[in-house]
């Protein structure tokens, strides 16, 4: 099949067991969101697919081929995209140099190349005055910088860790625009990591929830919401 899947994915630690037995798919122009609380073992189960981990048990499949044992830049180059919920921009580069890094090391390109890809996905994320020292843009320009590095490789699979955290209301709807777009223009399948039930809502077709590492409800996010196990373990009694 197209896209990614997780069959029986499973991380141990120890005695504690941190993702169990996450059966999971996303397609191509398909956005799920992954929810749970904090703890659930939601960035746990994305550095197992994007190969930060590797799993206790399980496996991952891209486009139909296994790459569960693969390192993450094997993955990457494969078509594997990521974002961190803790953003560490190089702060010796300006805003197109960081962008390039991405281009380089995540889409193999000179020194030249890189940068014209780079100019010209900072323009599809409506980016400018690219020679801007880091410390001068705004947070909602940080995220989009680390997502133009993430489409660096040109993946056809990308994982959004939290990337609203920080934003304003406005901002936060401002880059679900711009997360849409990206998915419709570039056919991505895109699985968004995400605490503000609004932007899942609002960004996603569907849900995956988690608690205490395991799925407890997948599916549509107005059907998902309405379920008790769901209510109980995260919404607190409404969607």
């Amino acid at each position: 099949m197209k896209g990614l899947k997780t069959t029986g994915l499973t991380k141990d630690f120890g005695g504690l067991r941190a993702v169990n037995n996450v059966d999971f798919t996303l397609e191509p122009g398909q956005i799920t969101g992954i929810i749970g609380p904090n703890g659930a073992g939601k960035t746990t189960f994305i550095h197992l697919i994007s190969g930060v981990y590797l799993p206790t048990r399980g496996t991952v499949e891209l486009d139909g081929r296994d790459i569960t044992a693969l390192p993450a830049h094997q993955r990457s180059q494969m078509g594997l995209g990521r974002t961190f919920q803790i953003i560490h921009p190089l702060e010796n580069l300006n805003l197109v140099e960081n962008v390039m890094v991405g281009c380089i090391y995540a889409g193999g390109l000179k020194k030249k190349e890189a940068r014209r890809k780079a100019e010209a996905l900072c323009g599809d994320l409506g980016l400018d005055r690219l020679n801007r020292p880091v410390d001068e843009l705004t947070v909602l320009e940080i995220k989009k910088m680390e997502i133009a590095q993430a489409l660096a490789a040109e993946p056809s699979i990308l994982f959004l860790d939290e990337v609203m955290a920080g934003l304003t209301g406005e901002e936060s709807f401002a880059l679900i625009d711009f997360v849409k777009k990206i998915g419709s223009d570039r056919n991505l399948g895109i699985g968004v990591v995400e605490h503000v039930m609004g932007v899942i809502k609002e960004l996603t077709s569907s849900v995956l929830v988690l608690d205490a590492g395991s799925v407890i409800a997948a599916g549509p996010y107005e059907e998902v919401a309405k379920e008790r196990c769901v209510i109980d373990a995260y919404l607190g009694g409404g969607a």
